[in-house]
């Protein structure tokens, strides 16, 4: 039998993905005790033949003793949690799900948008404390939204944003910029794209590259009272800088999904601030997105088994 093993803890329960596991006849293994740094992982791993990964670190120390693993599957699109060349020197595959939850992730930016706007988070918590204190927000109309990595959620985003009336503008420096032409989207630095910016949205990997890339002199940038979200990765912002801009005025707000521990420590003072809004890793999280997801990885493991090769391995040229 085919053993499965999956830090994620949304692979395998949702949609058409439990049946598709059972109709295969794969022992599905779930490693999530949040009391072992790699979710017992290395418990189960000297006998299981794929490894399908959520946030939880795959390090060369992962695959020690992993001698019967074939691949490793990101259940999501950012890998920046697995060491890639760890894999490959045991020729091992890593693939991912490019695109399959970004429409989850770029409403949840517009929701961010719409909740930063209104004073949805301030309103829900006066109306239910016994107050009455109506408070007057904006229009995302006629608004600049900037956003920081233009790839497949960035321009789900950006289409959604040019709907309810928006103006975009980007960074990437990999940009298709056939799309940015199509969509009269202007693409910036940067500095250039946080001085014109009402919204400023992150949609880039983590690591070291992009480490604190929001920070005192990113945000001294920004036009004053401008709006922070943070669909990236914790690593990417610094909630020192952010809670200080948040009590100055400079930054209006803030929504953040993503964080360097998870769950955070919310002992930080960002996390009591009134106009910060916080979700738990969730701008995947939606039925279908996770459907989608997790019906790509059975067919990765599926043509793994078989003895292909995924269409979505990203070390496929590495490999013996």
């Amino acid at each position: 039998m085919v053993k499965v093993l999956t830090t994620s803890p949304g692979f395998g329960k949702h949609g058409r993905v439990p049946d598709e596991i059972a109709a295969h006849g794969w022992d599905l293994v779930r490693c999530d005790d949040t009391s072992k740094p790699d979710g017992g992982v290395s418990e189960q791993i000297a006998d299981a033949d794929i490894l399908v990964v959520g946030l939880v670190p795959v390090t060369a120390d992962t695959l020690v003793g992993a001698d019967n693993l074939k691949a490793v599957i990101k259940h999501g699109v950012g890998v920046d949690n697995i060491d890639i060349p760890a894999c490959t020197a045991k020729n091992m595959p890593v693939c991912n799900t490019p695109a399959a939850n970004a429409d989850a992730v770029a409403e949840l930016a517009v929701g961010f948008m719409y909740a930063m706007a209104r004073f949805i988070p301030q309103g829900h918590v006066c109306v239910t404390s016994g107050k009455w204190e109506r408070r007057v927000g904006t229009q995302l109309g006629g608004k600049t939204l900037g956003i920081v990595g233009l790839g497949n959620i960035g321009k789900r985003l950006a289409k959604l944003a040019i709907g309810v009336g928006m103006k975009v503008v980007a960074t990437d420096p990999y940009a298709d910029m056939a799309f940015a032409k199509e969509n009269s989207i202007e693409i910036l630095s940067l500095e250039d794209l946080l001085g014109k910016s009402d919204y400023v949205s992150l949609h880039i990997f983590g690591g070291k590259d992009n480490a604190a890339l929001i920070n005192p002199d990113t945000i001294a940038k920004m036009k004053p009272g401008a709006k922070l979200i943070n669909l990236a990765r914790g690593e990417v912002v610094d909630l020192d800088a952010i809670a200080a801009a948040l009590d100055s005025g400079q930054l209006g707000g803030v929504a953040i999904d993503a964080y360097v521990t998870e769950p955070p420590e919310t002992s930080h003072p960002v996390f009591s601030h009134p106009n910060a809004i916080f979700t738990p890793h969730s701008g995947a999280d939606t039925k279908e997105a996770v459907e989608n997801v997790g019906l790509m990885v059975v067919e990765d493991i599926a043509t793994i088994m078989e003895g292909g090769m995924p269409k979505r391995c990203l070390n496929a040229g590495d490999l013996k």
